[in-house]
């Protein structure tokens, strides 16, 4: 195996000129850099783990965590993920310093700038979909500051990664499970989480897609519930008041206990296909009864530990992660697969 004694000696620098080029801290010739970088792959180097080990400990990394849906069950195997992984990443003098916020922007800022202050070397977010963000993350980037993205993700931004499901096809998932679960006309509500969340927008867009491919299939109307539980319970409510052509209903996001609540409530129970995501005890015990269809569930243990694993290994090696949209699977549950 190569060492880092022998690419200095073939690019004529010295050791820590080499190890400032593989750790990303600058302060060398572009052209050196370059020559650097060629011998390395030239040679595969490949850094050493103990020696990882050993530099990681001396780093005292701070990673930082930044999520929605402050009070959604949802984030809450998320948050388990994240946990596990800060627990073994505690191991290597690593720490994770974890804020949540609500479906908000300025909220979401102002997190970001408190790890900031706090002296983070890498985040894990789950963005709010407004190009303040995109200019934070990437500002982020221009000092240093790796970013991946997690569970909704914000386009044209400097992230390395994405983690999580892959959301126009989960959208257009929840539109084939709908055509071949109803029979004749289907007229749709669709309950989303936020138009500022990106997975949200594009399991509509998915889902319109499907729908719109089948002549039998009509949405009649789009509600935005934020994830509150109570705020669903009362938009559904109206909806199905609205309109009472309305036989099947689609939730993008949380809110689905509030929303499905409603249909009972409103005796639409027997005649209603409800197609949702996720498996939280609540959507579990209305899947059982009958009342929800189907749920579409995205790995969240997974969208909460793996990000914080590619930052660590980017920090204290330079590599990459190996794909940039990092998608997990989608895992359709019903009645009898539970």
């Amino acid at each position: 195996m190569a060492t880092i004694k022998e690419i200095a000696q073939l690019a004529g620098v010295s050791r820590g000129t080499v190890d400032r080029v593989l750790n990303h801290r600058g302060c060398v010739n572009p052209q050196t850099e370059q020559k650097i970088l060629e011998i390395v792959q030239q040679l595969d180097y490949k850094p050493n783990k103990a020696g990882i080990v050993l530099a990681a400990r001396k780093k005292n990394l701070k990673l930082g965590v930044v999520l929605l849906g402050l009070g959604t069950v949802f984030y809450d195997e998320i948050l388990a993920g994240v946990r596990e992984k800060a627990l073994e990443l505690s191991e290597y003098n690593c720490s994770v310093l974890v804020r949540q916020t609500e479906y908000s922007l300025q909220q979401q800022l102002n997190a970001i700038e408190e790890l900031v202050v706090e002296g983070i070397n890498g985040l894990a977010i789950s963005p709010y979909n407004d190009n303040a963000i995109r200019e934070k993350i990437n500002e982020l980037d221009d000092r240093g500051i790796p970013v991946v993205t997690l569970n909704t993700d914000i386009e044209n931004s400097r992230r390395i990664a994405y983690i999580g499901c892959h959301f126009y096809r989960s959208g257009e998932t929840a539109g084939g499970l709908m055509r071949l679960m109803t029979h004749g006309p289907v007229c749709v509500g669709i309950i989303s989480g936020s138009q500022n969340i990106l997975c949200h927008t594009e399991r509509i867009a998915g889902f319109s897609h499907v729908a719109a491919s089948y002549g039998n299939i009509h949405i009649v109307d789009i509600i935005n519930n934020n994830d509150d539980e109570n705020e669903s319970y009362r938009l559904t409510t109206t909806l199905l008041a609205n309109h009472p052509e309305i036989n099947a209903l689609y939730f993008t996001a949380g809110g689905v206990y509030g929303g499905c609540k409603a249909v009972t409530d409103a005796g639409r129970h027997k005649d209603t296909t409800i197609i949702t995501y996720d498996m939280v005890n609540t959507t579990k015990e209305f899947i059982e009864k009958g009342l929800i269809a189907a749920t579409i569930c995205q790995q969240p243990f997974i969208q909460g530990s793996k990000p914080l694993a590619i930052l660590f290994t980017y920090l204290t090696t330079g590599e990459f992660p190996a794909v940039e949209n990092d998608y997990v699977d989608i895992d359709i549950r019903i009645k009898e697969n539970l």
